[in-house]
């Protein structure tokens, strides 16, 4: 394992471990990056259908989302234990809102002491992949608009008063940055695993808060050299950027992922807990 950090003052970021699973496609949401490597056969070969997985939520449930201009939106929503003014928004994996990030959406809650409540968001309206080639349909076929107006649903949902942090993997590690912009002020962390890195500066620049990004060393689409630019571009503008990494294949925290890497997953999964502790400031 090979650790690097970047990190921008005042803020000193300590962090010990996290891991989360899966081989996958990233991209920020504005280009054609995403959509490209999507439909790249490399690609699309290197995701084995996820393992089949049925899971009962215990607390979490599917809600409605109203968008602006558009059908309703949906999003599986676990309530905080008590009164909250403390949000995370999770982004699925390029497979869509299945059980697995059902699972995670409320693993999250209870990781974050209960403080927190929890929106994964469902970006393709309710459809879910189990192939990879149903994959890579639905994000070469993704809306951007329509995406980034569920997002704005859920935040107009949740209110301005609300402290927001994000985590996706794969493509949601994109839309993880994404959200966080959207966010604005309101933003207090984002978590990138193995996400497309932003190249647009000018939304660098919009990004309010610091990320954290955890990177597998044997990923054959994503590339160190673009990830190191990316952070670059954030402290420019201000920003703090960590950057762990990790000797895995790119979705190796997915644990739908039937090459999930349990050891580089749980130190990540240890690493994002101490960081959205950090920053949401949760005792």
């Amino acid at each position: 394992m090979k650790k690097l950090f970047f990190i921008f003052l005042p803020v000193v970021l300590f962090f010990a471990a996290f891991a989360a699973k899966g081989q996958s496609c990233c991209k920020k949401p504005e280009g054609n990056d995403m959509k490209a490597l999507a439909l790249n056969k490399s690609f699309k070969a290197s995701h084995e259908a996820p393992l089949p997985f049925n899971y009962a939520a215990q607390k979490g449930k599917m809600v409605k989302i109203p968008v602006t201009g558009g059908a309703d939106g949906n999003a599986f929503y676990v309530p905080a234990d008590e009164a909250s003014e403390k949000v995370l928004l999770v982004f699925h994996e390029w497979w869509g809102l299945n059980d697995y990030i059902k699972r995670e959406a409320e693993n999250w809650q209870k990781y974050l002491g209960g403080s927190v409540a929890v929106y994964a968001i469902d970006l393709y309206d309710g459809q879910v992949a189990t192939t990879a080639d149903e994959a890579s349909k639905l994000v070469s076929g993704l809306d951007n608009k329509r995406a980034e107006a569920i997002i704005n649903g859920v935040l107009h949902k949740i209110g301005k008063d609300k402290k927001v942090a994000t985590i996706g993997w794969c493509a949601g590690g994109s839309w993880s940055f994404t959200a966080a912009v959207l966010a604005g002020e309101q933003t207090r962390g984002c978590v990138m695993y193995y996400g497309f890195p932003e190249k647009d500066d000018a939304r660098i620049n919009a990004m309010k808060s610091n990320v954290l990004y955890i990177y597998g060393t044997k990923d054959n689409f994503i590339k160190k050299a673009d990830v190191l630019a990316f952070g670059n571009k954030l402290i420019k503008h201000g920003r703090g950027f960590t950057y762990q990494s990790y000797d895995a294949v790119h979705a190796f925290a997915n644990p739908s992922n039937p090459n999930y890497d349990e050891k580089s997953a749980g130190d990540a999964l240890q690493l994002a807990k101490a960081y959205l502790r950090s920053e949401l400031k949760i005792e």
